[in-house]
């Protein structure tokens, strides 16, 4: 867990999220996220954003991912037609944030006001399995940390 993850944290964060949406069963659609989209402000963290995309570019993955972007941009299709190069084929289902402050923002809103089942956020690159659960935790999202954190102790060998 990184405060304030550096542009190549969070090309790697990016890296190991998308490799975690596929062991789920999901093809990943990643979104770095930011409170403006696609350079529209001159302000340093969004900034950062676009660095790791780069970054990401450099790096040639295999996966969807653009940014920064705002988070309606990232999950509105309406929205993401206003911006015909963003890259992203369908709405994100892996949200990267600038920082662990609009991580733990974003996390708590979308399992104020989602009307989906929300995983995360989770702990990945960790030398062993081990997942938090926040206090408030349901049993039904205790129960999916509880699966997902023996499915990596199994998948560890």
């Amino acid at each position: 867990m990184h405060e304030r993850p550096t542009t190549h944290q969070l090309a790697d964060i990016a890296v190991q999220a998308a490799a975690k949406a596929r062991q789920l069963g999901h093809e990943p659609r990643v979104a770095l996220c930011s409170f403006s989209s696609f350079g529209n402000t001159g302000f340093a963290r969004a900034a950062e954003m676009r660095a790791a995309v780069a970054e990401l570019d450099r790096r040639n993955v295999d996966f969807e991912y653009d940014g920064e972007m705002a988070i309606d941009v990232a999950l509105d299709p309406e929205v993401r037609k206003l911006y015909p190069f963003c890259r992203l084929s369908g709405p994100a289902n892996v949200l990267i944030m600038p920082g662990l402050h609009a991580a733990n923002i974003g996390a708590k809103l979308l399992q104020q006001l989602g009307r989906s089942t929300v995983i995360g956020p989770l702990l990945i690159g960790l030398g062993k399995p081990a997942q938090i659960a926040p206090l408030g935790t349901s049993l039904s999202e205790l129960v999916n940390l509880a699966a997902l954190t023996a499915h990596d102790a199994i998948n560890a060998g």
